[in-house]
């Protein structure tokens, strides 16, 4: 009798193991899981912010255009330019898309704003300097909100690579962030002639 206790004892101590190993696993998951859809968040909310300047620039661009064109109305190549730019900017879905439609639009905003120094008359009108202030600070609040994606992707990338949480991410399916990078080529100042 006391065998047979002593056999029950040992059953109850190994299911009692394997239960608290079983809630510990299953606490480390949640943790994870948790930690994971938090990560994710902050990375859609930075790519978020970035698409709000993007936007406040995109709403710049008309009326910039708009005042260059009053000065320099036969650059109409540059104009098109800048609205083909912002078009495919504005239909990007992806931050692949996204990156090559922000190199294009910078490339031919800077095309745009290489115009006026042509045009002594247009840089003194005050509001092209309204809107080339503007712009400016929009490119400054753009340049940050893309470090702050960067950043929050960064760290969301190298929990979904670190042991355990690797893991749960591999189960729930939780995939690599890409960053947002220049493209090639984007370090070169475009040649503009006139």
């Amino acid at each position: 009798m006391s065998e047979r206790k002593s056999v029950m004892g040992q059953g109850t101590k190994v299911l009692l193991i394997v239960l608290g190993v079983i809630v510990i696993y299953a606490v480390i998951s949640i943790f994870s899981y948790n930690g994971l859809v938090k990560q994710e968040e902050a990375v859609n909310t930075a790519y978020s912010d970035i698409s709000v300047q993007l936007q406040r620039r995109n709403d710049l661009i008309p009326n910039l255009v708009s005042t260059v064109k009053g000065y320099a109305a036969h650059e109409t190549q540059v104009y098109a330019d800048v609205a083909s730019a912002r078009s495919k900017l504005m239909a990007s879905g992806t931050v692949a898309d996204t990156v090559a439609a922000d190199q294009e639009v910078t490339s031919s905003l800077n095309r745009l704003l290489a115009i006026a120094e042509a045009y002594p008359e247009l840089k003194a009108n005050e509001n092209f300097l309204s809107l080339q202030d503007q712009l400016e600070g929009t490119e400054n609040r753009i340049s940050t909100a893309r470090r702050d994606y960067n950043q929050a992707a960064t760290t969301y990338n190298s929990k979904i690579r670190s042991f355990p949480t690797s893991v749960m991410a591999g189960i729930f399916g939780f995939e690599k962030k890409q960053l947002f990078e220049a493209t090639e080529g984007a370090e070169t100042v475009p040649e503009v002639s006139f």
